[in-house]
């Protein structure tokens, strides 16, 4: 039963609620909006402040448009949703180039063709892409980048030799609707370093198989590496959070976006290829990752605001790979030299491969390596089922820009 006056201080909220966004509507209604284009994208917290402070803000003070953004951690459920329904975003920003190439097969994506200079990007990153009875087009604009292939430490730097036992790991495989993907992150890089990045392009493209004895010796690199199997560290690792503390004297598998972390503890980071075991001849590529910005609904909206994120002078979270833009001042050496690696000419990138396969096959991948950290004994298993996905197509997955 409720106490007395419970239910007067809820009316009075809800009031309250319905005011402020009355106000809120009110307000925006006067800006005198010259038009709006929609925004899907799976930024939340600190990156989505970010994104709405420096990006979205200035773009509708500059153009008069109202950017309406939905943010959503089920990124690939929610599009797919609103494709089904008939109401897409006017713009999307998706992970990787995998799904995006499988909307631009089935004519959901429309081309940016001299929205921007695509001379200003690596065409690893902006590249033109060939679907069938179509000319080739570029379908999508790196957002944000980050570099992946790197091993955090603090106090000594850790080498092959070195490296063990597991328990030196931070490892958590955590992170929601996409829980699995820093364990794919992980095969993914020691086969890269282990075989090269034109083995590596050809198993992320479907044209190697899952079976193959170099993708299997990936799969056991890292089960060795993490401690895969070991009772109270299974149940540590699949509960824990990929972006959870990892104190001081142990290491961490994970991208640029850790670097603040790192900084806390006067870390530094050294190539995953100096680490992993069985580094191969052609190791030392660097895996990154980018959020890809398409248009999904061709509005004078939408194509000003992909001219607007391709503006050199268009301040893009954490990384951009726009070779035009002006070098962030307030960027320290390891943030300058993430930069330099993701742009410059003459490196050897290559995509996230799980971002780069299918959508199905990604999240069969992810779900993978859980089952395969549980328990090591299956991986025939789990590489079967994934072998029975396995599709060809045709990617940019590597590049020397």
């Amino acid at each position: 039963m409720n106490r007395p006056g419970a239910r007067t201080l809820g009316v009075l909220c809800v009031c309250l609620v319905l005011l402020g966004a009355g106000v809120y509507a009110g307000v925006r209604w006067a800006r005198d909006w010259e038009g709006s284009v929609t925004l899907l994208a799976n930024w939340s917290g600190t990156e989505r402040e970010q994104f709405e402070e420096h990006v979205v803000e200035p773009f509708e003070e500059k153009y008069r448009i109202d950017v309406v953004y939905q943010g959503s951690s089920a990124l690939s459920q929610v599009l797919a949703a609103d494709m089904a329904a008939g109401n897409p975003p006017d713009v999307a920003v998706l992970p990787g180039p995998g799904e995006l190439l499988a909307y631009a097969v089935d004519g959901r994506l429309h081309p940016l063709d001299g929205l921007f200079d695509t001379g200003d990007y690596d065409r690893f990153w902006a590249p033109e892409v060939t679907v069938p009875g179509q000319d080739a087009h570029t379908y999508w604009l790196p957002v944000k980048t980050g570099l992946k292939s790197m091993v955090w430490y603090a106090g000594q730097a850790p080498t092959a030799q070195s490296a063990g036992p597991p328990a030196r790991w931070c490892a958590g495989l955590e992170s929601g609707a996409t829980s699995g993907w820093p364990g794919t992150d992980w095969v993914e890089d020691v086969l890269l370093q282990q075989a090269g990045p034109e083995v590596y392009a050809d198993w992320a493209n479907g044209r190697l198989p899952w079976t193959d004895d170099a993708v299997r010796k990936a799969w056991t690199t890292w089960a060795d590496l993490v401690g895969a199997g070991d009772g109270a560290r299974v149940e540590q690792v699949l509960t824990t959070a990929f972006d959870a503390d990892c104190a001081a004297g142990r290491l961490e598998h994970q991208g640029s976006f850790r670097a603040g972390h790192w900084r806390e503890q006067s870390g530094d980071y050294v190539h995953f290829s100096e680490v992993v075991p069985g580094a191969g001849a052609d190791a030392g590529a660097w895996e990154v990752s980018g959020d890809l910005a398409a248009v999904l609904d061709p509005t004078p909206e939408a194509e000003r605001l992909i001219r607007y994120l391709a503006d050199p002078d268009t301040a893009l979270p954490e990384y951009t790979a726009n070779r035009a833009a002006a070098a962030d001042t307030e960027q320290d050496a390891t943030e300058r030299e993430v930069g330099t690696v993701l742009r410059e000419p003459g490196r050897t990138r290559c995509w996230d491969a799980s971002d780069a396969m299918p959508r199905a096959t990604r999240d069969a991948f992810h779900q993978a390596v859980l089952r395969h950290f549980a328990d090591p004994s299956d991986l025939d298993a789990r590489l079967k089922e994934l072998e029975a996905l396995r599709r060809p197509q045709d990617l940019p997955v590597c590049s020397t820009g």
